[in-house]
């Protein structure tokens, strides 16, 4: 009997470990610097907008490899990244632009 118990509670821990996913981390990401006049896109995007962006990036990313910094790359170089990215991560235009919007807010 007392198998069976240990059994069933490691095949439950094992589930449950499986299917968690990386939430947004406790401490909420620092509040996205201020946009610039000429750039209209970035004027849309919102605070709510960057958190989830960043999740994306961090559960859609992290799935294969380490996490970069943002500020490694600039914007010019970032874009190639991305795209190629996005294609194997399958994220479609609307998560790649928030993800895209969430790098360039880090910038």
């Amino acid at each position: 009997m007392k198998l069976r118990i240990l059994t069933l509670t490691a095949v439950t821990l094992l589930l449950v470990a499986c299917g968690t996913t990386k939430t947004v981390a406790e401490a909420a990401p620092s509040p996205p610097p201020p946009p610039k006049a000429g750039d209209a896109k970035e004027l849309t995007t919102t605070y709510v907008d960057l958190a989830e962006a960043k999740n994306l990036y961090e559960n859609s990313c992290a799935r294969c490899h380490k996490l970069y910094d943002p500020k490694k790359y600039t914007k010019e170089e970032w874009a190639p990244i991305l795209v190629r990215m996005g294609k194997k991560a399958k994220l479609d235009e609307t998560q790649l632009a928030s993800v895209t919007s969430y790098i360039h807010s880090q910038l």
